[in-house]
């Protein structure tokens, strides 16, 4: 199978994507919020009498799945050979507990990895009502087996964030993911077989289904929302980062924190045996 490299450009036809606050809090729920049940207690409940309900904003990068069409023009690929590559987020507010947006997707590059290709995606969104911006995302899906056409110069300027600093982080955080805890976040919308059907993993060539690629970003991004921004999304400006090794159901995740600045932080997570999962990660607050 080939991958169509003229499709690259093609934008997609908007699309509106609605959410309740019963959606918003099955997201938390799905990215360990609730563990601790006087912790992040705006984001898991949305009745409690001195707290309003609150959005966690990395949901923003599952609202954006609602553009994700735009791949059906790369050309056919076994879907068993898909895997979560990079994902960013900048975000122009708060997100409301429930609210409509307006998604507009560009396949953004196609590149030649030899081992396979990096398929890059970007989508806007904005109100569905008022036009505001809300977010715009930038996604990369790595697909196995579908390399050796020939690089391409890269068509949108999004060099990844250096290495993290040789020193030690300035802050970690460390949480357990549960054994379930893939089959909880794939309510959310990404019902990949490969996070869930055993047979489809062993396919794909795991042991067993694997955790997905945004939930590990999910909790990284709580991790950097308690830690830099006392829990207050409006403080959340950006996040990005590279998936860099599956994360297995049960394993627990250490997010640690180098500080650049007072609003600039680089970041990474690691299982506990130290293999980095998510790298290169950048993350800017106010």
């Amino acid at each position: 199978m080939a991958l169509d490299l003229a499709a690259i450009g093609t934008v997609g036809e908007p699309v509106v994507r609605s959410w309740t606050s019963t959606d918003a809090l099955l997201y938390a729920v799905g990215v360990g919020a609730g563990a601790d049940p006087l912790r992040e207690l705006a984001f898991t409940t949305e009745n409690t009498r001195d707290v309003a309900q609150q959005v966690l904003p990395t949901y923003g990068v599952v609202l954006a799945m609602g553009g994700g069409a735009v791949l059906r023009h790369v050309g056919a690929f076994n879907p068993a050979m898909l895997v979560h590559a990079e994902q960013s987020i900048e975000l122009a507010g708060p997100l409301d507990p429930a609210g409509s947006v307006r998604l507009t997707a560009t396949l953004a590059d196609i590149q030649d990895k030899r081992s396979g290709a990096l398929v890059v995606t970007e989508c806007s969104a904005v109100d569905a009502e008022t036009g505001a911006p809300r977010f715009t995302t930038r996604s990369g899906v790595f697909i196995r087996g579908e390399g050796g056409f020939g690089a391409t110069a890269p068509r949108s300027d999004a060099p990844a964030a250096p290495p993290v600093p040789d020193r030690a982080p300035d802050a970690t955080v460390t949480e357990a993911t549960l054994p379930q805890q893939a089959l909880v976040y794939r309510l959310s919308g990404d019902r990949n077989p490969l996070h869930a059907d055993p047979a489809f993993a062993a396919a794909a060539g795991f042991d067993r289904p694997i955790l997905h690629g945004l939930c590990t970003y999910g909790f990284a991004g709580r991790a950097l929302l308690a830690s830099r921004c006392d829990g207050d999304p409006a403080r959340f400006c950006s996040m990005a980062g590279r998936f860099t090794h599956p994360v297995m159901p049960g394993q627990t995740l250490t997010t640690e924190l180098w500080d650049l600045s007072d609003t600039e932080v680089r970041f990474r997570t690691v299982t506990e045996d130290g293999t980095v999962v998510l790298d290169r990660g950048r993350f800017v607050h106010a």
